[in-house]
């Protein structure tokens, strides 16, 4: 069904109020008589443009990674934020500082979501696999472009190593979450720094 596009800042209000919540409170546990509360909208304008609270999920995981791409291509493309290989680093240093932020320590809606509805919602996990491999492609066509600036040493598989650096940030978000202790990001910034190879 298309949806409706002529309060576009009411949907984007609701979908910010939503993901805020949801960091405190996680997905399942938002209800919208809370969420329509907060936002201040009556409950006819979430109908309005979303079908159901799933609905809601999968739009939200759009919004986040549409924005999360634009952060991404802005620090990664731009030669004005340095080599190839200083511009990843930068992407994971962000990462990193993104996680001493808030009571939650992480700002990362994949961390938040992807444990708990995959299990629920097909149609939120199938939007979770489309933004982590925009993710990827994106670390990738980073890896590519140091590779050919002469910033990092020659790289045979970028979309590989684009998935295990992914990975490994992932799950030291999720041990952050989890010890509440950002730590384990700063070694594993050692380690990736190790991992993107400077050329000899």
């Amino acid at each position: 069904m298309a949806r409706p596009s002529s309060y576009p800042d009411t949907r984007e209000h609701i979908l910010s109020t939503g993901e805020d919540l949801i960091y405190g409170l996680g997905f399942t546990a938002l209800g919208l008589t809370e969420l329509l509360k907060t936002a201040g909208v009556p409950k006819g304008s979430f109908y309005h443009y979303f079908e159901s609270k799933e609905d809601f999920g999968v739009e939200l995981l759009a919004r986040y990674f549409d924005n999360y791409d634009a952060t991404m291509r802005a620090l990664l493309t731009d030669p004005a934020n340095g080599t190839g290989r200083t511009r990843l680093l930068a992407y994971f240093q962000r990462w990193m500082d993104c996680a001493n932020t808030g009571p939650h320590l992480s700002r990362c809606l994949v961390v938040k979501m992807a444990g708990e509805v995959c299990d629920l919602s097909e149609p939120m996990r199938e939007q979770l696999i489309a933004g982590m491999n925009r993710v990827t492609a994106r670390l990738a066509e980073g890896i590519r472009a140091a590779v050919a600036d002469g910033s990092l040493a020659p790289v045979d598989d970028a979309e590989g190593l684009a998935e295990a650096l992914y990975s490994a940030w992932l799950g030291a978000a999720l041990r952050v979450k989890v010890l509440r202790d950002p730590s384990c990001l700063e070694r594993l910034l050692i380690d990736t720094k190790r991992r993107l190879v400077v050329p000899h």
